[in-house]
C-alpha cells in the first residue's frame, strides 16, 4: 500500500461513467464518496460550487481534473474517489478540456492527505503511467499502477545536463548562495533571507499541493531547495501572506481573483508538468 491507496480502495475506483457535463462528472465523483462513507452529498455540492465560484482551476493537467472543496462538516473521513469518464467532457478550461479523469479528494483537514496528493502527483507526471491508468481495465489495475507495481517505477525526468531546462541555473546559485529574483545567473546574494514561492488554489487543500510538489521536484533538480520554500494556501490567505514572497504560482482564474497582490504572479497550466514549472521559475528568477 501507498498513501495514495490508503485513500484510495477499488470500491472507489469506477471506469467508463457517462457525465453529459462537468457538473455531471463532479456529482459521479462526489456520490462515489458518500457511497463509501467519506463525505456527504452536502459536499458533492460545495465541489461544484468551487468551480462555479472559482472557474475550472481544478483541471490542473490535460484531461485531468481534481475535484474537491474546503474542510467541512461535510467531511466524514479523509478519502478520494476515482473516475474515468467513457466520454470526455469540457470544464471551460482553455488549455486543459476535455476531462477524462475525475479525481475528487475529500479531506477532513489540510494535513492528511498531502502524501496522497504528491503521490498523484509524481504518478501523473509519468507518461508511461498515465497511460496505463487511460488503460486500466479493472478497479485492481488502477490501484496496481498507482502503487508502482505496472509499469515499472522510473524517474520521471532524466538527469539534469549541464545544459537544457533540466540544468541547474548556475554553479554559484547550485553552491548554496541565496538567489535574487532579478538577478543574472552567476550573480548570489548570500546575505538576503530564504526566499518563499507560494503556490495557491481556491481552497489551499488541493491543487495547490499539486504544484507544490512539483515546483520542489524543480527545485531540488537545481540545487535550490534550502534557499526557497514552497508554501501551498489558497486566495484569501494568499493576499496576506503574498509580502512575504518572492512570487505566487497558480492557474489563471486564481490569478484573476488575485488580481494585484505586491508580487509577480505566475500562471501554471499543467501542475504535474516540471518542464513548464522550470520555464516559469527561470523567469521568476531571470535566469
Amino acid at each position: 500500500m501507498s498513501a495514495l491507496t490508503d485513500l484510495l480502495s477499488t470500491d472507489a475506483v469506477r471506469l467508463e461513467v457517462a457525465a453529459d457535463d462537468w457538473r455531471a462528472a463532479i456529482h459521479a465523483a462526489g456520490g462515489i464518496l458518500v457511497s463509501e462513507g467519506i463525505s456527504t452529498a452536502e459536499y458533492t455540492e460545495e465541489m461544484v460550487r468551487n468551480v462555479e465560484d472559482n472557474g475550472p482551476y481544478i483541471v490542473i493537467a490535460p484531461g485531468f481534473a481534481l475535484a474537491h472543496a474546503r474542510p467541512s462538516p461535510a467531511v466524514l473521513r479523509t478519502g478520494m474517489s476515482w473516475v474515468r469518464l467513457s466520454r470526455p467532457v469540457p470544464f471551460g478550461h482553455e488549455s486543459n478540456d476535455p476531462v477524462e479523469l475525475v479525481v475528487a479528494l475529500a479531506a477532513s483537514d489540510a494535513e492528511a492527505h498531502t502524501a496522497a496528493l504528491s503521490a498523484l502527483a509524481r504518478v501523473l507526471a509519468d507518461p508511461e503511467r498515465t497511460r496505463a491508468l487511460q488503460q486500466a481495465a479493472s478497479p485492481e489495475d488502477v490501484l496496481a499502477v498507482l502503487d508502482g507495481n505496472r509499469p515499472t517505477d522510473k524517474a520521471t525526468s532524466s538527469p539534469a545536463s549541464s545544459t537544457g531546462p533540466g540544468a541547474a541555473p548556475g554553479p554559484a546559485l547550485a553552491s548554496g548562495a541565496r538567489p535574487r529574483p532579478d538577478a543574472p545567473a552567476d550573480e548570489t546574494s548570500p546575505a538576503l533571507a530564504e526566499h518563499k514561492i507560494l503556490t495557491v488554489c481556491g481552497n489551499g487543500v488541493g491543487t495547490s499541493l499539486f504544484l507544490k510538489n512539483t515546483l520542489e521536484q524543480v527545485l531540488d533538480r537545481w540545487g535550490w531547495s534550502r534557499q526557497v520554500s514552497v508554501e501551498a494556501t489558497d486566495t484569501i490567505s494568499a493576499k496576506g501572506k503574498a509580502s512575504e514572497a518572492v512570487a505566487i504560482l497558480t492557474s489563471q482564474e486564481i490569478a484573476r481573483t488575485l488580481g494585484d497582490v505586491g508580487v509577480p504572479v505566475k500562471v501554471v497550466q499543467d501542475f504535474t508538468s516540471t518542464a513548464e514549472v522550470d520555464a516559469v521559475l527561470r523567469d521568476t528568477y531571470s535566469v
